[in-house]
C-alpha cells in the first residue's frame, strides 16, 4: 500500500463550481469544520499529519486536492484558476458537506486563497489560519510588474507567466523537480541565492544545477516523496502553474474591494527559516487584521506542516480550543 492509502482517509469526490474536487475528510461531523488548503506544488496529502491530529482531537477536518491538482479536475483555461474560481470551489465544498461556515487554513498558495475568503465570501468564514502566507492587501501596481522589477525576469513567478515552458521544464523529470522543491530549509536558502547579476528564485536555473542524488537535504521519507512524484507524473504541473498566471487578473478584479479583515478570528503561523515567505512579510498584519494572533515555528523552512507537524498541529489545536471550543 502507498503512503497515500496508509496516511490519509479514503478519498471522496464532490461536483462543485463546475469541477470535480477530490477531498479527504476525518473526525466527527460536529462543530465548525476545518478546511486545509495546500499550496504549490503540493496536494491534500501535505496535510496528512494535521488531518490525523485534528481528527484525533475530535475535530471535523477536510482537505481537498484543489483544482488543477491530484485527483481533482484540471480545466484547460488559465482564467479558470483565478481567485473567484479558487474561492468558489471552497464555498462549493461547504455546500456539498452541508456546512454553513468553516475555519479555513491555508499554506503557500492555499494561504493566499483563504485570506481572500473573508473578503469575497464573509458569510461562509468562521475563522482563518495562515501558515507561512500572510494576508497581503492589494498592491499599488500589477504584482507581476513588481516581481519583475524587484527580482528579475527569471524569478519563478515571472517565468511562470510564459506559456507552456514552465510545465515542460518542471515535468521533464518529476522526481528531480519534487526533490528540488521538498528540501530542508538550509538547502533551499542556499539555492535561493542568485547567480552573479541574475534573478532571485530563478527556479529554471536552480533546477538545472540541482543534484537530485543529495539525500541529506531531503526531509520526506521515500514513500512520502513517492506520493507527490506519482501524482505530478500523472497530472503534470500545468494546473498549479495556472494559479500563478492569474496574479494580474486577480489584482485587476480586486480593485475597489475591502483590503482589511475584521470580525473574524485569525491565526498567523510563520516559519523562521522560510526563504520565500519570510516572517518579516507578516509584520504588517496587525495593521490590517483586526482579530489576530501570531506565532513563529522555529527551525522550519517553507514546508512547515510537513517539516514541523507536531508544532503546527499543536498551535492550531490550541487556538481552536480557545476560539472554537467544542
Amino acid at each position: 500500500m502507498s503512503a497515500l492509502e496508509t496516511m490519509m482517509p479514503p478519498v471522496q469526490h464532490a461536483s462543485v463550481n463546475g469541477v470535480e474536487l477530490a477531498y479527504y475528510e476525518a473526525g466527527p461531523r460536529t462543530g465548525t469544520p476545518i478546511v486545509l488548503c495546500h499550496g504549490f506544488p503540493e496536494l491534500a496529502f501535505s496535510w496528512r499529519h494535521q488531518i490525523k491530529a485534528l481528527a484525533d482531537a475530535g475535530r471535523w477536518v477536510i482537505a481537498p486536492d484543489q483544482r488543477g491538482y491530484g485527483l481533482s479536475s484540471r480545466p484547460e483555461a488559465v482564467a479558470d484558476y483565478d481567485m473567484a474560481h479558487l474561492t468558489g470551489d471552497l464555498v462549493g465544498l461547504l455546500d456539498h458537506l452541508g456546512a454553513e461556515k468553516a475555519v479555513f487554513c491555508g499554506h503557500d498558495w492555499g494561504g493566499i486563497v483563504v485570506w481572500q475568503l473573508p473578503l469575497l465570501h464573509p458569510q461562509r468564514v468562521a475563522g482563518v489560519i495562515g501558515l507561512n502566507t500572510p494576508f497581503m492587501p492589494r498592491p499599488p501596481a500589477d504584482p507581476i510588474a513588481i516581481f519583475r522589477a524587484r527580482f528579475g525576469p527569471d524569478m519563478y513567478i515571472v517565468w511562470f507567466q510564459t506559456p507552456d515552458e514552465p510545465e515542460q521544464v518542471l515535468g521533464a523529470d518529476v522526481e528531480k523537480t519534487m526533490r528540488f522543491f521538498m528540501r530542508k530549509p538550509r538547502a533551499l536558502q542556499a539555492a535561493a541565492q542568485p547567480a552573479e547579476g541574475g534573478s532571485t528564485f530563478a527556479f529554471k536555473e536552480m533546477l538545472a544545477r540541482f543534484d537530485p542524488s543529495d539525500e541529506g537535504a531531503q526531509f520526506l521519507r521515500p514513500d512520502e516523496l513517492a506520493v507527490f512524484v506519482e501524482a505530478f507524473q500523472r497530472t503534470g504541473f500545468g494546473g498549479g502553474v495556472n494559479w500563478y498566471r492569474n496574479f494580474t487578473r486577480n489584482w485587476e478584479q480586486a480593485e475597489g474591494t475591502l483590503q482589511r479583515i475584521d470580525g473574524v478570528p485569525c491565526l498567523m503561523i510563520t516559519a523562521e527559516l522560510d526563504a520565500v515567505l519570510t516572517p518579516a512579510m507578516a509584520e504588517h498584519m496587525p495593521l490590517v487584521v483586526g482579530d489576530l494572533e501570531m506565532h513563529m515555528v522555529k527551525g522550519s523552512g517553507h514546508w512547515t506542516q510537513q517539516e514541523k507537524p507536531e508544532e503546527v498541529s499543536g498551535l492550531i489545536l490550541d487556538w481552536l480550543g480557545r476560539r472554537f471550543p467544542q
